[in-house]
């Protein structure tokens, strides 16, 4: 070999590497996206690439390349316990707050087998009672509450609730006091607040030409707060409340509040009852003839039995109640909830249908179904994210890592940070020689 050739020798060896590298970079830059599975380092400049390939670039000049992988998904099983009238005062609409959540379980559980399960108890519409179903809730393997169903029943266990971190959910309080942020954050309810039905009625009565009213409600939490808020709606508006008479709860005679009632000369008559509402109409025959006026806890709870058979007493009487079927709800629920359990009643039906909905969507958006953890996502899952009206389309969104903004059959939640709706959808209706109340108009509050 002579000594040109062995001069050349390692030169020749450089560039022939140098081919070889460049014919493997050519190969694995064909556009396989796969390639971008491969991570290089060096220094100076250093360059990392890795799967999604989405790059930045530092002020060193540093280039990095970096997936934004989404956090596993699982779906989370919950089960809650009721807290519902199956006896005492509100028994009798027990079926439109019960069956709307046995509807709810089986459109969730169709989406993903086994995921929600409830047991059903007694609330009697008696705080001890209620309590002792909280305590076997509370000891138990449960993982929030549906109910209850009346304000001064929810009030009574709140305490005990809340010092366990229990979730309870109910669709019907509309007690004006429940508002409050003592109640926060374990205690929520898709029923509006009785701070938008108060002045609403009373801005009826007042819109239907009457200026002299008295007020008749039951002494406990529904009735108080709402009785307040009509006295003050009143006087604001220059009506004069000439009678305002509270009554306890487990009265069964009103003889003496009739007698008040006929002695104030009042044009209009507001009544903030339950079922016993029955009786006080029936105490007042003879005595008043002026106008009357109800709420959803007399619509609810006063029918046939509790005026002996004649219904035709309720003939002209008005009133306003949170809507059944509202406009602004979930198009189809009424029809949905008839179709599994024909006949059932509707009142509260969809807030309660919404009370499970919110859980279970919160339980998800967690992933977790501790109710000290996903108590967290109870008011986001109501609004501020993509809109979903179904549980499926929801539960779709979360799994793919999206925000969501639950809109229900009771209307649009769109929880504030007291854990209750914004807004009120209402009905405003007049009874007719059947007792039926007939839906005048629907008015959105405030």
């Amino acid at each position: 070999m002579n000594d040109n050739l062995k001069r050349w020798l390692p030169w020749i060896a450089v560039a022939a590497v140098a081919i070889i590298v460049v014919i493997i970079i050519a190969v694995n830059s064909g556009g396989d996206d796969e390639a971008a599975d491969t991570t290089t380092t060096t220094t100076e400049g250093e360059t990392t690439t890795t799967s999604e390939g989405e790059t930045t670039t530092t002020s060193e000049g540093e280039t990095t390349t970096t997936s934004e992988a989404l956090p596993e998904f699982n779906a989370i099983p919950v089960k809650f316990g009721t807290l519902l009238p199956q006896t005492g005062g509100l028994a009798s609409i027990i079926e439109a707050l019960e069956n709307p959540i046995r509807m709810g379980v089986d459109e969730i559980n169709a989406v993903s087998d086994g995921l929600v399960t409830v047991e059903y108890g007694d609330s009697g519409t008696d705080p001890n009672v209620a309590s002792a179903n909280v305590d076997r809730y509370l000891g138990g393997d449960f993982n929030g509450i549906l109910g209850a169903a009346a304000s001064g029943v929810s009030t009574s266990v709140l305490d005990k609730v809340q010092g366990s971190q229990m979730l309870m959910c109910s669709g019907s309080n509309t007690a004006a006091s429940l508002s409050s942020s003592d109640f926060n954050p374990f205690y929520n309810r898709t029923a509006p607040s009785d701070e938008l039905q108060g002045p609403l009625l009373a801005n009826v009565v007042i819109e239907d030409g009457f200026q002299t009213v008295a007020i008749a409600y039951r002494n406990d939490e529904y009735g108080v707060g709402f009785a307040n808020l009509l006295e003050s709606t009143f006087t604001s508006a220059g009506a004069e409340v000439v009678a305002n008479i509270g009554y306890a709860p487990d009265a069964t005679s009103f003889t003496d509040v009739a007698d008040t009632i006929a002695a104030s000369g009042a044009e209009a008559l507001v009544m903030i009852t339950f079922s016993e509402g029955g009786q006080l109409v029936l105490d007042l025959q003879g005595k008043y003839d002026g106008a009357v006026y109800v709420a959803d806890g007399f619509k609810d709870s006063v029918g046939a039995d509790q005026l002996g058979g004649n219904v035709a007493l309720l003939e002209g009487f008005r009133g306003t109640a949170p809507s059944a079927s509202p406009a602004n709800g979930t198009p189809g629920f009424a029809d949905r909830l008839e179709a599994a359990f024909p006949g059932t009643p509707t009142i509260f039906s969809a807030h309660f249908y919404d009370c499970l909905m919110v859980q279970v969507l919160a339980a998800q958006a967690a992933q977790s179904a501790d109710p000290a953890v996903y108590v967290d996502q109870i008011i986001p899952v109501t609004g501020g994210g993509e809109k979903c009206t179904d549980f499926g389309s929801c539960f779709t969104l979360l799994s793919e890592g999206k925000d969501i903004d639950y809109d229900g059959a009771s209307g649009p939640l769109d929880f504030g940070e007291n854990g209750e709706p914004a807004i009120g959808t209402y009905d405003v209706y007049t009874y007719d020689a059947e007792g039926v109340a007939n839906t005048d108009t629907q008015i959105v509050a405030p």
